[in-house]
């Protein structure tokens, strides 16, 4: 039951991440409140395509900005594509502009509270 939660947690806090924005497990982690995680978090998100409601799992990296998950999109080249629909440009598996679009829990925050 905990790791259920845990997994819902997870999808939540991605479905959040904004169109053209990416994000880290480690970020993940840490927004739902267990920042040793980061792993956890990349088991969640390889259980996403038997959902019914979409993740947007292929807007999650890992720390470096590295496309590490993309195994799990069956297609190895979709992460990337999907990435690049979004406006990222990808060499080596890394998003470029890595630290430009990355989008965090304080972003967010401060985001809400200028509305």
């Amino acid at each position: 039951m905990a790791e259920q939660d845990f997994f819902l947690r997870v999808y939540e806090y991605c479905r959040q991440v904004p169109y053209g924005k990416i994000t880290t497990y480690g970020t993940i982690a840490k927004a739902i409140g267990s920042p040793q995680s980061a792993r956890m978090v990349g088991w969640a998100l390889n259980k996403t395509s038997s959902l019914e409601n979409p993740v947007p799992a292929h807007r999650v990296l890992n720390r470096n900005g590295m496309l590490s998950g993309k195994k799990a999109f069956g297609n190895l080249n979709l992460m990337q594509e999907l990435l690049e629909q979004e406006g990222h440009l990808i060499q080596n598996d890394t998003v470029i502009d890595f630290k430009k679009a990355l989008w965090t829990p304080l972003e967010k925050e401060n985001k809400n509270h200028t509305k």
